[in-house]
């Protein structure tokens, strides 16, 4: 009797180490024992211990909760910096702004490929013409800050807010084919025309064949090699704008201000203190961007100059802020994804607030197949439209987005509530009648942030807020990149 139930427990012990052994091996399922990356069971392929690299020209920046909004006296009284505790996501941005080297690299590159569509090139050209000016002697930065290579380290400006996302897309695709080639997988293709270009999306969708120098072996018996999938942790995400609070999160780098948990200053600039000076013994009492100091004065005076920048300046001058992003304020400034609307900080969520959502997913005929791509070697993309879960959001929230596409929530007007419009957007913000006023504000209107060189210090802050036609373009306005953070928020 003894010696069964001595049994009966080494045999229970046993077991359950072995489970417990089992169930601590990362190669082997937990909920099935079945092993990963094993032929002998089929072959199912996981990546393990995989980590997010960094994509060129950016830098991590470690996310959490901060302050949104102003921090200084609204001197426009416009009211649309209300303060608000919110959590930003890790992500990725630039360290710098976008240069005109990079961004004649991405002409010079629709120049080569689409040979017969030669309207993708012209759409993207930056807007020279910024420069002029009615009263001012601008005329030669028309014709030489873009391309001239004493300007190739300035940031791009004459770029709209339209081109400069078409630039994120490009930029993806190209830093992948790279990735993709270093893998040994593709080979170069100089010979791409047309629609026969690398893009993500068509190759993660089997649309395109490149010139492929060897496939990832499988280890499925039924096939010997494979393509790349989005599983297999090659291939980076895109490339894209900052959100209006990841850019001012990015902006205000508390990282270095804090202490335990505290902030132990809330900034008002992208550095310590409260003054546009450097406070440092080395470089006391020099200028931290570049702005305008006061009426007529943009450089200072010969022999001494205070920011050393009559137009722009080089995008790695003055100092890094905690992230090592350099000119977060002054110089141009830049565009970010939001839709404008002076309220957002009223209604957008508190974490990773946004407003601009468009839901899309890619083209797909009757029977769910993928359509092929386009003529410039895109996947087709159509818009969700999901109208039960649309309604139900929007019944119960407020449209986020748009303020006039038939919803009740945000028809709402002083004389009650307005007729319902059949239109899929809204083209104006508020209800348009005899006796209302209406906004100029709609749904391409869209956030700049930064401040420049031919701004007052004031717009430094980087919870200061304006907006722009997406369509239009300025000769102090430029961008920077951004991209999501997959995985632990700190890295390695």
């Amino acid at each position: 009797m003894y010696k069964s139930a001595s049994s009966f427990l080494i045999i229970v012990a046993i077991v359950f180490l072995a489970s417990c052994g089992r169930g601590d091996n990362p190669n082997v399922s937990p909920t099935t024992g079945w092993a990963y990356n094993d032929p002998d069971n089929g072959g199912f392929e996981v990546v393990l211990g995989a980590e997010q690299q960094t994509g060129p020209g950016l830098v991590l920046i470690e996310g959490g909760t901060f302050t949104t909004g102003k921090v200084t006296e609204d001197v426009f009284y416009d009211w649309n910096n209300a303060v608000r505790r919110v959590t930003v996501s890790s992500f990725y941005m630039d360290e710098t702004e976008v240069r005109n080297i990079d961004y004649r690299m991405y002409l010079w590159w629709l120049q080569r490929v689409y040979v017969d569509y030669p309207e993708v090139r012209m759409r993207a050209l930056p807007d020279t013409l910024v420069w002029r000016s009615p009263l001012g002697f601008n005329d030669p930065y028309v014709q030489y800050y873009f391309r001239h290579p004493s300007y190739n380290n300035y940031p791009v400006v004459g770029v709209t807010w339209v081109q400069a996302s078409d630039y994120c897309q490009w930029r993806t695709d190209r830093v992948n084919e790279q990735i993709m080639i270093d893998e040994g997988i593709l080979n170069y293709d100089p010979n791409q025309i047309n629609e026969n270009n690398y893009n993500t999306d068509a190759y993660l969708a089997g649309q395109y064949e490149g010139v492929v120098n060897q496939n990832l072996p499988s280890l499925d018996p039924n096939q010997q090699e494979r393509r790349v999938m989005l599983e297999d942790g090659i291939l980076l995400p895109r490339y894209r704008l900052p959100t209006e609070a990841e850019w001012e999160f990015a902006a205000y780098s508390l990282k270095g201000n804090t202490f335990e948990e505290r902030i132990f200053e809330r900034r008002t600039y992208p550095w310590d203190g409260h003054n546009v000076r450097n406070s440092g013994k080395k470089n006391m009492g020099e200028f931290m961007a570049n702005f305008v100091r006061g009426r007529g004065d943009l450089m200072g005076v010969a022999g001494s100059l205070n920011d050393n920048g009559s137009i722009t300046v080089e995008v790695k001058s003055y100092w890094p802020n905690d992230y090592g992003l350099y000119c977060m304020a002054g110089n141009v400034n830049e565009w970010v994804a939001d839709v404008y609307r002076p309220l957002s900080a009223e209604d957008i969520d508190g974490f990773n607030p946004f407003r601009g959502n468009v839901y899309t997913d890619l083209s797909r005929d009757a029977n769910g197949n993928l359509l092929t791509k386009d003529q410039y070697g895109r996947m087709q993309i159509d818009t969700v439209q999901d109208a039960d879960v649309a309604n139900r959001y929007n019944y119960q929230k407020g449209d986020y987005r748009n303020y006039r596409d038939g919803d009740r929530n945000s028809a709402i007007s002083q004389t009650g509530w307005a007729e319902a419009d059949d239109s899929p957007g809204s083209s104006r913000m508020y209800i348009r009648t005899e006796t209302e006023h209406f906004s100029l504000i709609d749904d391409q209107a869209r956030v700049i942030k930064g401040g420049s060189w031919k701004d007052r210090a004031y717009w430094l802050n980087p919870s200061t807020r304006r907006y722009l036609d997406q369509e239009a373009s300025r000769d102090d306005l430029g961008f920077r990149c951004a991209m999501i953070r997959v995985g632990s928020p700190s890295g390695f």
